[in-house]
């Protein structure tokens, strides 16, 4: 019989609850098509509003600091490994070893330290701060049925009270029922009232206290750090101090084949055959349109045709120059006030056209090949602009040896590329 009573119970609840579904839903389709009033709170929705904000930033804190305390791991065991490497070639009788050593497992030992720190002071405060919010969600829910209820069970009342032909003894009924859905929906609504706002306005102190965990924690890690890597910086010294002979090469950051010399290359062969010039005369200057382009005046001694010369042809040569080379006379744009009038590579004069500024070479430099410069420690580079900047290569400027520049001022036979590490600006 207790069986019975029991199934019988839960029958009779089960059965409840399908009918309170049920007539939720109804009084929704009525509130919707406007057949039946919504009891509203503005103040209310608004908490709801602030409320859906918050969860939505804690939730995203929650899981960025997650992928921070990831990304100190990674670094952590990025730095071991390195640490492990510097174990693995510091030869035994080198001075310093053991302090080495000492440094890279007080390493290890900080970063553990600092990732189990941001686990306690953060993300466990900020998965303590997360865990109050589900519970409140699903009250939030629980009072919109009951305020459903709450509708239904006074719109039924007042359809009995306005009928026609009235039953007292439903009425009271509707009436009972109303109280004690109001005295349900009231009890839930004044405990979120004053929740939500509480809520709301502890979000101030919990960003504050979490974000100066972080920072004070990550601040004293690199303090830390900063300590242990002079140290081993003290040891490097030591170490070259003793091995002082074995210096390590300064080498230029490796690069693609530029294109640009074997351009100008062609050029300058397609050129050369086409005006067929006389042995022994300069070679032909770039291109009309190059930035080393410039005006030029040829003189040559070929005999003068038949039937007197053509004018502008070509000079008659004298007696005395029967036995002297050709000669190329360059001239240059006119200038004021030490620019360069006319042309598109205007700038003093004294410098290569489009000039940007000056290196001074640190090191030696062994050109690799024929389209870059070779360099001694302290040599003075003008900088110009590569003419297609497409083909210019991370790491690498394209210049003119100052003292060249002096002595030819021809940037076809003396500019080149050069790798920038191993020069440094000067005014």
């Amino acid at each position: 019989m207790a069986e019975m009573g029991s199934k019988g119970v839960t029958a009779g609840k089960i059965a409840s609850n399908v009918q309170k579904k049920l007539t939720r839903a109804q009084e929704k389709v009525l509130q919707k098509l406007g057949k039946a009033d919504e009891t509203k709170d503005e103040q209310f929705e608004q908490c709801v509003q602030n409320f859906n904000k918050q969860l939505t930033e804690g939730t995203r804190l929650q899981k960025d600091l997650r992928t921070y305390l990831a990304s100190v791991k990674a670094m952590h065991e990025a730095s071991k490994k390195l640490n492990e490497c510097l174990q693995e070639v510091y030869e035994p009788d080198w001075p310093g070893r053991d302090e080495a050593n000492k440094i890279a497992e007080n390493n290890d030992l900080l970063w553990m330290d600092y990732h189990q720190k941001l686990v306690d002071q953060a993300l466990l405060t900020m998965d303590t701060y997360l865990g109050q919010f589900p519970d409140i969600k699903s009250r939030i829910a629980k009072r919109g049925r009951k305020l459903v209820d709450y509708d239904s069970a006074r719109h039924h009342y007042e359809s009995l009270q306005t009928a026609k032909k009235k039953d007292e003894a439903k009425i009271a009924k509707a009436e009972e029922e109303l109280i004690k859905a109001q005295k349900v929906f009231e009890e839930m609504n004044v405990d979120l009232q004053e929740e939500l706002p509480s809520l709301w306005n502890s979000r101030v102190g919990f960003y504050v206290n979490t974000f100066q965990s972080i920072a004070g924690l990550e601040e004293n890690f690199h303090k830390e750090m900063s300590k242990l890597n002079q140290n081993l910086n003290d040891v490097l010294v030591g170490l070259e101090k003793q091995h002082g002979s074995n210096t390590f090469t300064v080498k230029a950051q490796p690069r693609k084949k530029s294109k640009l010399f074997s351009r100008l290359r062609r050029k300058k062969n397609r050129y050369r055959h086409d005006n067929a010039p006389a042995k022994g005369n300069k070679s032909p200057s770039p291109p009309d349109g190059s930035p080393a382009a410039t005006p030029e005046i040829r003189v040559n001694h070929e005999p003068e045709p038949a039937g007197g010369a053509t004018p502008g042809a070509t000079l008659p040569k004298s007696p005395s120059q029967s036995s002297l080379p050709a000669v190329v006379v360059e001239t240059f744009p006119a200038t004021v006030n030490g620019t360069v009038e006319g042309g598109s590579g205007a700038g003093r004069l004294d410098l290569p056209p489009g000039f940007m500024f000056k290196v001074q070479a640190q090191h030696d430099y062994t050109a690799t090949d024929t389209d870059e410069l070779q360099l001694k420690a302290g040599d003075v580079v003008l900088v110009i602009p590569f003419q297609n900047p497409e083909e210019q290569d991370e790491g690498w400027l394209m210049g003119v040896k100052e003292s060249d520049w002096n002595q030819h001022k021809e940037l076809e036979k003396c500019r080149g590329v050069f790798p920038e590490n191993f020069t440094e600006r000067v005014p």
